[in-house]
């Protein structure tokens, strides 16, 4: 490397990102370019550098002992690019005010609320951002995310909201060929349909003391009215939000399968960068949303 030239800013991305996932596909879903653009970035780095920051094993790449070195400071210093430029964001930022949320979250309870949000904030201005993946704060321009998990990101501070009880349920006639389950453990032979990530049956079940549940098949949706659809149409059992569920249950459309508790550490979080506490929009936002699910909590 010639002198003190710096390497091209998005080759470093490209790094960061890889070495992050340990995944050349993965980095490219973040940054919204193909695997091959990525490889790409990788290998004119490394050109750049003159040392190789990843060995290329058959089931995927681990870093180099060079590339080990060099992503501490490559991360610190996206890390403080990002404060500063939050920094210079909060002493000038207008009126508006970016939100990214789950689609669910948003239809059912965030957006009929919003009317209660500008009456007491008429100077702020929402920008509400639909999507399931975790945002990337320095990245997306996002201010404060909601999202639903065990409230466990890295780097970033989050506080619980709400928790909504996701109750099984089936279509009668599946029910009726499969037999009414005595058991929780029963329901693990049944076929099931899940939300996008995989994960809401098999919390579900590990909350029930389940451990022996093998590896989730049956179809995924990434929209709650998709997956109630899929249950209604008798492809299996789904976990729902109760207050979703209740109109089809009451209808005798659905049945609830067993009476058991959903685990209360899976929830909605808000979650943003521990700066962003100090700018006052954010701070508004985080009091009240804080204050209206803790007033009015039901969310489908």
């Amino acid at each position: 490397m010639a002198g003190n030239r710096l390497p091209p800013l998005n080759a470093l991305r490209a790094f960061e990102a890889t070495a992050r996932h340990l995944s050349v596909k993965n980095a490219a879903d973040e940054l919204c370019v193909t695997p091959g653009a990525v490889s790409q970035m990788l290998k004119s780095l490394e050109q750049h550098l003159g040392v190789m920051l990843f060995k290329r094993l058959n089931r995927g790449i681990v870093l180099t002992e060079a590339g080990q070195d060099y992503l501490p400071p490559v991360r610190n210093a996206f890390r403080q690019i990002g404060e500063a430029t939050r920094r210079i964001a909060t002493s000038t930022e207008g009126s508006i005010l970016t939100v990214s949320v789950t689609p669910a979250f948003a239809a059912t309870w965030l957006v009929p609320r919003l009317k209660d949000f500008h009456a007491a904030h008429p100077e702020i201005d929402l920008q509400v951002l639909s999507g399931k993946a975790l945002a990337d704060f320095t990245r997306d321009g996002v201010d404060v995310a909601v999202r639903h998990g065990l409230g466990k990101y890295a780097g970033l501070h989050s506080e619980r909201i709400l928790a909504v009880e996701l109750v099984p349920v089936a279509a009668p006639a599946l029910v009726t060929r499969l037999g009414a389950p005595a058991s929780a453990a029963e329901l693990t032979r049944w076929p099931h349909v899940h939300d996008v990530d995989r994960k809401d049956w098999q919390l579900w079940f590990q909350a029930q003391g389940i451990a022996e549940i093998g590896a989730p098949r049956g179809p995924a949706f990434d929209d709650s009215a998709l997956l109630l659809q899929a249950v209604l149409a008798g492809q299996g059992a789904g976990l729902l939000p109760a207050a979703m569920a209740a109109p089809d249950l009451a209808a005798g459309r659905l049945v609830k399968l067993v009476e058991v508790s959903w685990p209360q550490a899976f929830a909605y979080y808000l979650v943003y960068p521990d700066v962003s506490q100090e700018r006052p929009k954010v701070a508004a936002f985080r009091t009240w949303i804080l204050q209206a699910a803790a007033s009015d909590p039901i969310a489908a």
